[in-house]
């Protein structure tokens, strides 16, 4: 058969279909139980996508649909295999990773976050990443410490 009338993909448009890895962060990859458990969902969602896509029988179409399920299944296999489930803080007599604190600032507002890995982070919810500003100066302070985050002032006013 005449190579004209084969479907090959050039190098160049196969590259395309190649996603970048997403960047892993250099820090220990601390997680609750509940982070871990949202880690193995991302991964199974990721595995599901994956195999949903190589269904495709056009083989340029599917490289196109896998790229990005394939990206993130390499991510997520990463995560979970590195993850370290950290326990519930012993006691709530300071800040500690998983705990929930709320501090007020110098304007007057009041926020309340609780302290949690990186990968389930996520402000607007209420939980910021350990390795955060804010997350790691508040670390081994207690009810009453007054710390400076930039030109701020946080007042810790509970620890639970």
């Amino acid at each position: 058969m005449s190579v004209a009338f084969m479907k090959e993909e050039s190098a160049e448009a196969a590259a395309e279909t190649q996603l970048p890895d997403r960047p892993i962060s250099p820090h220990p990859n601390l997680v609750t139980q509940a982070g871990l458990k949202a880690l193995e969902t991302q991964l199974a969602e990721a595995r599901a996508a994956s195999e949903a896509a190589s269904t495709v029988e056009d083989i340029n179409e599917r490289r196109r649909q896998t790229a990005g399920p394939l990206r993130d299944l390499r991510y997520f296999a990463e995560r979970v295999h590195t993850a370290q489930v950290m326990p519930d803080p012993a006691s709530s007599d300071t800040v500690a990773f998983g705990s929930t604190v709320t501090f007020s600032r110098d304007d007057g507002r009041t926020q309340t976050y609780r302290i949690v890995g990186e990968d389930e982070a996520d402000p607007k919810a209420g939980s910021i990443s350990y390795v955060s500003p804010v997350a790691r100066i508040l670390m081994g302070k207690a009810v009453g410490d007054v710390v400076s985050v930039g030109e701020q002032e946080l007042e810790i006013v509970a620890i639970s």
